[in-house]
């Protein structure tokens, strides 16, 4: 094994800026097929059916208390197996990339039902009995009226999960899958653990600006989901008083200075 030198953090930056599309793959198809697991779940804790309220309580529970890389390890060793012996399919030349989504998609299903039920049951059911008395039917109510109200109540959850994801799907290199983290941990062993400090830390500014962005994103989508518009004088006063509270020293008046 040839000795490497990542003794500079930008240029281990652009190092492990390529591997980071790899990332964002399974982060964001872990996000679709777990959004629509976590839909089935949130239906099933919402029916009127005990039975199918208790499986979908005990899943969330399950995912609750299972640390992600235990459930990962259980997904990307004994999958293949399983499916080996009792299926008669062989799936050890999969890509390691589908485990991964699917060990998330299965912990996110239990994270994000409990988000959309919280959010679903926190649009008051009047709402839904005034759609229905000017002529809305159930459907046409739902998607209309509740469903948005309901995808605002979630966006702080939803910020956090995404976020959550991104930072936990760094276990992915656990199992050999070779993205940002993955990278990052064959560079650290390349240079016989001599640059650990640089690589990390490049690590680290790589995945820090991503949190912040997305946390931005989902602010400005807060806001603009925000069902109660403030005027723009409102607006305006709340921008002074934060001009006058955090920005007041930039126009201080010099000691000494008229008064009028």
């Amino acid at each position: 094994m040839q000795y490497k030198n990542y003794s500079s953090i930008l240029d281990n930056i652009k190092e492990l800026l390529p591997y980071l599309s790899l990332t964002f793959q399974y982060v964001l198809l872990a996000l679709l097929f777990g959004f629509i697991f976590a839909l089935l779940l949130a239906v099933m804790k919402l029916c009127k059916y005990k039975v199918l309220r208790a499986i979908a309580q005990i899943y969330t529970t399950i995912m609750r208390c299972l640390p992600s890389v235990v459930l990962l390890f259980v997904v990307y060793f004994f999958l293949p197996k399983f499916s080996r012996e009792v299926l008669l399919i062989d799936i050890d030349d999969v890509p390691k990339i589908l485990f991964v989504v699917l060990t998330f998609a299965l912990f996110l299903g239990g994270f994000l039902s409990e988000v959309m039920r919280s959010a679903y049951q926190a649009v008051s059911k009047d709402q839904m009995d005034a759609a229905l008395s000017i002529g809305l039917t159930p459907l046409q109510a739902f998607i209309r009226i509740i469903l948005p109200q309901a995808f605002y109540y979630a966006i702080p959850n939803l910020a956090n999960t995404v976020i959550y994801l991104l930072k936990e799907g760094a276990l992915a290199y656990t199992i050999g899958l070779i993205d940002v983290m993955g990278r990052a941990y064959q560079m650290n062993t390349l240079s016989y653990s001599v640059y650990p400090i640089p690589i990390f830390v490049a690590l680290a500014l790589i995945y820090w600006p991503l949190a912040i962005v997305i946390e931005q994103l989902f602010k400005i989508l807060e806001r603009l989901m925000n069902p109660i518009k403030e005027d723009k004088k409102t607006a305006g006063q709340k921008l002074k008083g934060f001009k006058a509270k955090y920005l007041g020293f930039l126009v201080q008046t010099p000691k000494g200075g008229a008064e009028k």
